[in-house]
């Protein structure tokens, strides 16, 4: 069977994460610190795929890019990445592909991979080997390629030669367009800035998504500088949609839902006033069409304290109390007034720049009782920021350790993405970072570990092979009391003694036999520690 457009990712997209989502975070390390043999079977296994190539479930993102072509009358399919020589062939005349990270200049990665020595992180690693890939098939075929999805802004400020185009931006208007240029032979520009669809002229998926995916907003109205998101691109996306993804998903057997959106707490709303009525229609519909679990990956912290009631009803609703909701991602950004006052005055709304310790305080609260675990990002190095500014930042920090609460926090660095307003800011490393960036990576990633020691077992208990769920959970202790050194060195050193990091080398022959050696004595030592009939405190 032939398509027109065969449309992918790289395996760092490409992936269920083992049914973990967080274990994804991995590939933004530097690669030679993980073993290929573990990113293959523990971190980024592959999704399988028909004999065709087609793949089983696919990222949403690719689902929706099929969805708009074949609404267009283009015939289409999403194949990953190992299996791209099965569904090209002469008659493709596009391979569209979606990157997240191809460059590793997210600010996860570029925080990984700058304390960690530098180096490719696997998400550039596996971008690299896609791009190795599609070089000797379109050398074969003759195809052209369009790259487009959330990084792709990375790829237009070096767009590689193998590559024809590049869509900045949402597909639903100019995709199909590049595609039919392209198969008329006609001439596309080399950089095309998707416009923003209205909501009925996004189409709903027509294959099921890995994880249960469902966009149910799009965008975010609250204008923060250093976010590519433009206040006016919010939309949410109506009830019947929603429906159609979900019962599209569950009929294919995946019963835990995700939805997609920048802040759960906005769907309905208007004016970033929380619709407590559409959430909890939202949350019941989806319970009652046979979703086992509901999760979602982002949540605002002004949303939570406003409106306490929501937070509890869609909790009792997905039964949070047995399926806990670990790690959706809520932005702190900083706790200085001045930097929330300047860089992203509606973050608090309804409330003042004044006000953001105490909201975040509270809604984290109320979060954690409703047993919802937010992951906070921070960012760090703004252009005019002090060490003034982020010692407030670290006393906020330090309040939250302080009331125990059980909440990852992170500062990032902040990444001049093209489409942000500070675009025109220099990429962080380690001599441009203010030298109050350790104190605070240090105090943050310490609690950090606390929380993730405690909620490891929840945080594991949706892995699919009980043999990789146990040696995940086996690293646990040990794992993380040497990543709580790393952090006090770097600390120490302001940084310095990532140099000494970047000499590690795991991703090899010598280094995986080390890393399974070490997780073979492990597992003994735990067994021998679950024997003892007398307790042993601290085995690590």
């Amino acid at each position: 069977m032939s398509w027109e457009v065969v449309l992918t990712a790289d395996r760092g997209t490409f992936t269920d994460y083992n049914g973990s989502s967080p274990l994804g975070y991995v590939a933004c390390l530097p690669s030679r610190l993980v073993p290929r043999y573990f990113m293959d079977k523990f971190f980024t296994p592959p999704i399988k795929a028909y004999d065709t190539g087609e793949a089983f479930v696919a990222p949403y993102g690719l689902r929706k890019v099929e969805a708009i072509l074949a609404k267009n009358g283009i015939s289409v399919v999403v194949s990953p990445p190992e299996h791209l020589e099965k569904a090209i062939d002469r008659n493709t005349k596009v391979l569209g592909i979606n990157v997240h990270d191809p460059y590793a200049l997210s600010p996860v990665t570029t925080k990984l991979t700058m304390i960690f020595g530098g180096g490719d992180s696997w998400t550039s690693k596996f971008f690299k080997e896609l791009g190795e890939k599609v070089k000797s098939l379109k050398l074969k075929y003759g195809f052209k390629v369009i790259i487009g999805g959330p990084a792709a802004w990375q790829i237009a400020l070096d767009i590689p030669d193998w590559v024809d185009a590049v869509l900045d931006g949402e597909a639903e208007i100019d995709f199909p367009d590049l595609v039919k240029k392209i198969e008329n032979g006609e001439q596309v520009p080399k950089v095309t800035y998707g416009r923003m669809p209205k909501v009925e002229e996004i189409p709903t998926i027509i294959k099921p998504s890995r994880f249960g995916e469902v966009q149910i907003t799009r965008g975010c109205p609250r204008g923060c500088q250093f976010c590519s998101i433009t206040p006016e691109t919010f939309r949410s996306i109506p009830m019947d949609d929603i429906i159609k993804e979900v019962k599209l998903n569950i009929d294919h057997g995946i019963r835990g839902i995700e939805l997609l959106t920048d802040d759960i707490m906005l769907y309905g709303s208007k004016k970033l006033q929380v619709n407590h009525e559409a959430l909890v229609n939202l949350f019941t519909t989806v319970k009652k069409l046979g979703a086992t679990h509901i999760y979602f990956p982002h949540i605002s912290a002004p949303g939570a304290k406003s409106s306490p009631k929501t937070v509890q009803a869609i909790a009792e609703i997905a039964e949070y109390d047995k399926y806990t909701a670990e790690a959706p991602v809520v932005g702190l950004e900083s706790g200085s007034e001045r930097i929330i006052s300047k860089y992203m005055r509606g973050k608090p709304f309804p409330w003042t720049p004044h006000d953001w310790g105490d909201v975040i305080i509270d809604a984290t609260g109320i979060m954690v009782d409703n047993n919802i675990h937010p992951c906070y990002t921070m960012t760090i190095g703004y252009p005019d920021e002090t060490d003034e500014d982020i010692e407030e930042s670290i006393k906020l920090v330090q309040r939250m350790i302080d009331a125990d609460l059980k909440a990852w926090i992170f500062p990032l660095p902040v990444i001049p993405m093209t489409a942000s307003r500070l675009k025109g800011n220099e990429f962080p490393w380690i001599d441009t970072i203010p030298t109050k960036y350790w104190d605070i990576l240090y105090l943050s990633w310490k609690h950090s570990i606390k929380v993730t020691k405690d909620l490891f077992p929840y945080l594991t208990s949706e892995m699919r092979n009980p043999i990789i769920q146990w040696v995940v959970r086996s690293m646990n202790d040990r794992v993380f009391s040497g990543v709580e050194k790393v952090f006090k060195e770097l600390a120490e050193t302001k940084g310095k003694v990532s140099e000494e990091y970047g000499k590690v080398e795991f991703d090899s022959f010598t280094g995986t036999v080390k890393t399974l050696y070490y997780l073979a004595t492990l597992g003994l030592k735990s067994r021998r520690l679950a024997k003892s009939p007398v307790s042993t405190g601290n085995a690590y």
